[in-house]
């Protein structure tokens, strides 16, 4: 079946009135999932599982689908209006959205990620249609080697995102990798440091970290205030959201190169969004004629993360159509969704189920449209919350995060996890210390550990194994240049104060 075919299949399974309506459910209830800080894509797909077993399979994973895609939109708005992420990917979202929300510019904020949404979606989606074979070759490539290589990068990249000390954001990322470290060793199956808690067998919960290092945080942060950070939210025009033509011209290549950079990173296997988002986020820094600017309300800083996590969630369907290989945890579920529905993903599905795979990717096209149609009219709603008083909604968000954190595993456990980060994470703000960092460092940590267990042991030992593959040699290369970018700088200033000192003690 060619590519005009296969259109015209989905088309055909995409617009039927079940198939719409799914649609619209799923991306619907992503949205208000998104929104709603602690809660995820995740969670919110498990909990729908169950309700897919007497649905259509084509159906079923169009509306899973939804909910996946739909998150993403919706995640950064908590992120920018109250510096909750209501997902991971959306804690990049943060560093820029919530600065531009203080300085009464929340509805550009939510605008322009919604758009660059849209853009970054579409155009994975266009890779996912004409190259997904070309591009799942590709990263079937990728050996145990390349992927700690690029793992690697991204970690690094995560050492340059704040404008402070280079030094204490790489001390978060060191602790983000050890946190990941709690658990069980995937191995051995033996407890690492528990320190004797049965409750941290399965390492923390990344949605308790997540959420108190940003959300509890900013709570303590602003106990007392009357009005906090918010602001006095009058009538929302439209005409309030839309960019200048110079916005226009500012975002439109960070966008682009954000979806191509979540296109690439979506489509290899066992990656995800936040990688995407990270590393879209640490080029546009490296780019820009002004880095100062990032952290204190720069509209790159949201439009190139939001293309690129929208692009690579799209973009993930790519190994695991293809291949059988989830791209991501939430299309793990959604692969094991298929499976339940006695569908095997892999090389044959194409040929195998083709109404399924390009009803799919069509119904793409329709849910980020409905997205689209959906989130600009409800800004002015979404701002509305900026006018509630401070002591009112504080305590109420606080009750979401502790439900959400509870409704994730069911575990009291997690909501003195949250609180304790919570602490930590207000302690770090007053000591200058990013938490972003430690998030993608818990994230990253044990992808990291796994590819490198397992380099090793394929090559016996041989730490040479890195550089070898062209691949990995690559992305090793551009590890070792971001950090000779950031710290060079600072060693020839050291060295050029130090030099005059060593002439007057030579005279």
């Amino acid at each position: 079946m060619d590519l005009l075919q296969g259109i015209e299949t989905g088309i055909l399974t995409a617009f039927t009135w079940h198939a719409l309506m799914y649609c619209f459910i799923g991306v619907s209830v992503g949205t208000f999932v998104g929104v709603l800080p602690g809660i995820g894509a995740l969670a919110a797909i498990s909990l729908a599982l169950p309700l897919t077993y007497y649905l259509d399979p084509t159906d079923a994973l169009i509306m899973l689908a939804g909910i996946f895609y739909g998150a993403q939109y919706g995640g950064s708005t908590a992120s920018i209006l109250l510096n909750l992420p209501g997902t991971a990917t959306a804690a990049i979202t943060c560093l820029d959205g919530y600065p531009m929300a203080r300085q009464g510019k929340a509805p550009l904020a939510i605008f322009v990620t919604a758009i660059n949404s849209f853009v970054g979606s579409s155009i994975a989606i266009v890779l996912v249609m004409g190259f997904a074979p070309l591009i799942a070759e590709f990263a079937l490539e990728f050996g145990a080697e390349d992927y700690f290589a690029v793992i690697l990068l991204g970690l690094v990249a995560a050492s340059t995102m704040t404008l402070g000390s280079p030094f204490k954001a790489l001390a978060m990322v060191v602790f983000g990798l050890a946190l990941g470290m709690v658990g069980t060793d995937v191995n051995t199956g033996q407890f690492r440091f528990t320190f004797g808690a049965f409750e941290l067998a399965d390492g923390f919960s990344l949605v308790a970290v997540a959420m108190g290092l940003f959300g509890v945080a900013e709570i303590i942060a602003n106990i007392g205030q009357p009005q906090g950070v918010l602001q006095k939210v009058g009538r929302i025009r439209f005409t309030d959201m839309l960019p200048t033509r110079s916005e226009w011209k500012q975002i439109a290549w960070p966008t682009l190169r954000g979806s191509a950079i979540g296109s690439f990173i979506g489509a290899l296997p066992g990656t995800g969004p936040g990688i995407a988002s990270l590393m879209a986020y640490a080029t546009e820094m490296r780019l820009s004629k002004t880095p100062e600017k990032f952290g204190k309300g720069a509209l790159e800083g949201i439009s190139a993360p939001e293309a690129a996590n929208n692009a690579s969630v799209q973009a993930a369907f790519i190994p695991t159509l293809s291949l059988g290989i989830p791209g991501d945890a939430v299309v793990a579920v959604l692969m094991g969704a298929m499976i339940l529905h006695g569908i095997t993903p892999g090389p044959n599905l194409i040929n195998d189920q083709p109404q399924m795979f390009w009803g799919l990717i069509i119904s793409f096209w329709v849910g980020n449209l409905l997205l689209l149609v959906l989130n600009i009219p409800l800004i002015g709603l979404w701002v509305k919350l900026l006018s509630i008083p401070y002591h009112l909604l504080y305590p109420g968000i606080l009750i979401f995060i502790c439900l959400g954190v509870y409704s994730a595993d069911n575990n009291v456990f997690d909501i003195f996890v949250v609180l304790g980060f919570g602490i930590l994470g207000y302690l770090m703000r007053r000591t200058g210390f990013p938490a972003t960092p430690v998030l993608l460092g818990f994230i990253l940590g044990p992808i990291l550990e796994e590819n490198f267990r397992r380099a090793m042991l394929l090559s016996k030992g041989d730490l040479m194994v890195f550089f070898e593959s062209p691949i990995s040699a690559t992305f090793m290369g551009l590890s070792l240049l971001f950090i000779a970018s950031v710290f060079m700088p600072g060693l020839r200033a050291r060295l050029a104060r130090r030099s005059p000192k060593f002439s007057e003690d030579d005279d």
